[in-house]
């Protein structure tokens, strides 16, 4: 196990920017990645200690993952606990309509997308900061699309209803960069998502939101800016929305289950005064394939907490495209 040594620029670093001042190597699933030393990571592989968790102040409180036991599981990455915790999360949505033409022409052809009404189904920009969780602090964004649940028939339109009314739904990721490559490798080849590893600036507060991915140049992939929507706190536990993520490992379906626990959000519909640039890159060619019309709404979770599954294998129905 050998280590690194970051230096600063002689300011005071904030609480996640100590953590990656050093860090060391660690063995995954026969793959190296570094992670802080005396990160939650390298201290508890994954079975971390609730009660150490809740004297940060950043965590609001831990009952939501002491009703949410983990099991020990074989994966692609080896041995590991499952769901991973996420203690302090903040998350922007921005959710866009797009031709179904557009959309069945990036999904495999086993999936189906959802509609909203017949030849229009939705996509999705994804913005992601994970500032305490079992693999350290990292950052993330997303490029997604709305399905509809495997092996399913219905209706689109009721599908849609269900969905929103229950808070589920059910996606397929075409771009997932992350900011650390202990999450690129636990997402790529644990979760079966494409996951690289990127700059990704998120930073979300009651005021504003704002994100930037970085393309392999140091360019602009896709940035975000926008004001927040007005937030309003829920109660713990009174919450819980879930998404069901569909990937192939070893050209085996999986589905993965994400529960977020969700402490203050809010929700802007037609939202004004938001910009969205796709310059050059991974993330915005993306979203260009799907042709993306008007954004129809913007969600926003200031505080939220996060259970992530590991994927189960799945059975999806064929279909022709």
């Amino acid at each position: 196990m050998s280590s690194h040594r970051q230096e600063t620029d002689g300011r005071t670093p904030g609480p996640h920017e100590a953590d990656r001042r050093e860090t060391v190597d660690i063995d995954l699933g026969g793959r190296t990645v570094t992670v802080p030393r005396g990160g939650l990571y390298e201290r508890y592989r994954m079975d971390t200690d609730l009660d150490e968790v809740a004297r940060d102040p950043r965590v609001s409180g831990v009952e939501f993952f002491r009703r949410l036991p983990k099991t020990r599981v074989d994966s692609a990455i080896g041995p590991t606990l499952t769901p991973n915790f996420y203690y302090r999360i903040s998350t922007a949505r921005l959710t866009m309509p797009a031709p179904s033409r557009a959309i069945r022409a990036r999904l495999p052809k086993e999936l189906v997308p959802l509609e909203i009404a017949p030849g229009l189904g939705l996509v999705s920009v994804m913005f992601f900061r994970y500032d305490v969780c079992d693999i350290d602090f990292y950052t993330e964004a997303a490029v997604g699309i709305a399905v509809k649940p495997a092996r399913h028939g219905g209706l689109g339109f009721f599908d849609l209803v269900t969905g929103l009314k229950n808070e589920h739904l059910d996606s397929y990721v075409l771009s997932l960069p992350v900011s650390t490559p202990i999450a690129q490798v636990r997402g790529h080849d644990g979760y079966g998502f494409p996951k690289w590893v990127t700059a990704v600036d998120v930073d979300i507060d009651a005021r504003r939101t704002t994100a930037r991915v970085a393309n392999d140049t140091g360019g602009d992939d896709l940035t975000l800016s926008a004001a927040t929507p007005a937030q309003t706190r829920h109660p713990s536990g009174a919450r819980v929305t879930s998404l069901t993520s569909y990937t192939t490992i070893d050209d085996a379906w999986h589905s993965t289950l994400s529960q977020t626990h969700v402490l203050s959000a809010g929700t802007a519909r037609f939202p004004r005064g938001l910009t969205l640039r796709a310059g050059q890159g991974r993330m915005a060619d993306d979203l260009r394939s799907l042709k993306p019309l008007r954004p129809v709404r913007f969600d926003v979770v200031t505080e939220g907490q996060l259970a992530l599954h590991m994927p189960v294998p799945t059975s999806v129905q064929s279909r022709s495209q």
